[in-house]
């Protein structure tokens, strides 16, 4: 396990603040009031990361690297309190509640993927529990990774389904977990925007790895299935053309640039965290283009690699991270290669620099 000084104590949602902000203003009380809901919410929780992250987090049960899972699913009855009652446990049969079940395959679809494709066990690599709570309050439009355990809103209905509809989201705020035990970025500027590409990535490799799909044949779509049907668009967010998976008059338009010509300054989310995420998004999305395949294999290899390989900096920038996928695809598959081709344009068509 490679770690840099500490866990940095982030607190990370799938849905951006941004969004919520722009419902929570919303004159229609029935997307206002959820929206602000949520936004009071996370702003507990992620100040309950901080201070655990202080005070020390509850003991676990030591983990042993293992081959198999180890998940519980805990049923928060729309109530605060975490975890909630057990309601499912490791290798016991699906149940009637259809939330629960999708929790439970979508932290095997992680585990599965981090072990079949890179040889992690579990989030810490040395199989960590996988617990998560479903129903988390009364129309909490938002799912979250604490640091211990994942949890999923129900969301309103209104605006967003059950948070546990797309798996990618369920992966995406687990590999902060990974990301957390590995590289550990600070969660602001270049590398926040990072920590959130780095969670977009595996989440739609999960995604992929689930669905037997290749590059060509992947949506590279984040949170496909989660907009209620009312709403203008397709998901949270798009790595293949940054900027395009929402249009609505609630949400407003998807503002994510996909190359620097268009990187956004900002104070806000933590310097635009989930915001700038595109560029590096776009850019995996075009190495993993160009070399086809399943991209779990090459292009998610060599991203997986930059993460765990000890280089990366917690407060890396983004030309600090292209420079390490350039080497880490030099290493694995050599100068000549069209892998390192492929990184090198990538990089370059979203202009960041790999020197």
């Amino acid at each position: 396990m490679t770690t840099h000084g500490g866990f940095e104590p982030v607190f990370c949602t799938i849905v951006p603040p941004h969004v919520l902000d722009k419902l929570a203003q919303h004159e229609d009380p029935a997307i206002s009031g959820p929206a602000r809901e949520t936004l009071e919410r996370d702003a507990y929780e992620r100040t309950h990361r901080r201070l655990t992250t202080v005070l020390g987090a509850p003991t676990l049960a030591a983990p042993t690297e293992t081959d198999k899972p180890r998940r519980t699913i805990y049923d928060a009855k729309h109530k605060q309190d975490l975890p909630g009652k057990k309601v499912r446990a490791e290798g016991s049969d699906p149940g009637k509640d259809a939330t629960v079940n999708r929790a439970y395959a979508g932290l095997g679809a992680t585990f599965e993927l981090y072990l079949n494709a890179f040889n992690r066990h579990s989030i810490d690599g040395e199989g960590l529990p996988l617990n998560a709570s479903v129903h988390y309050d009364v129309n909490y439009d938002n799912a979250f990774w604490n640091g211990e355990q994942m949890v999923f809103g129900d969301g309103d209905g209104e605006l967003f389904l059950d948070f546990t509809i797309p798996v990618d989201v369920i992966g995406h705020e687990l590999t902060h977990g990974v990301t957390q035990y590995t590289a550990n970025l600070t969660y602001f500027g270049q590398s926040g925007a990072l920590n959130e590409s780095i969670s977009d990535v595996f989440g739609s490799l999960i995604k992929q790895y689930s669905l037997g799909q290749t590059a060509a044949e992947a949506d590279w779509l984040i949170g496909a299935g989660l907009l209620a049907p009312r709403v203008t668009g397709v998901a949270l967010r798009s790595m293949k053309a940054p900027g395009t998976a929402y249009d609505d008059d609630a949400l407003g338009k998807d503002p994510q640039p996909a190359t620097m010509d268009g990187y956004v300054k900002t104070g806000r989310d933590n310097g635009g965290v989930h915001l700038n995420s595109g560029i590096p998004n776009h850019a995996f999305y075009l190495v993993a283009d160009a070399l086809g395949g399943h991209a779990w294999e090459k292009a998610g290899q060599i991203w997986y690699d930059v993460l765990t390989g000890g280089e990366l900096k917690k407060d890396a920038l983004f030309t600090d991270f292209a420079t390490l996928t350039v080497a880490a695809a030099k290493t694995r598959f050599g100068d000549g290669g069209e892998e390192l081709q492929a990184v090198q344009k990538a990089w370059e068509q979203v202009g960041v620099p790999t020197s």
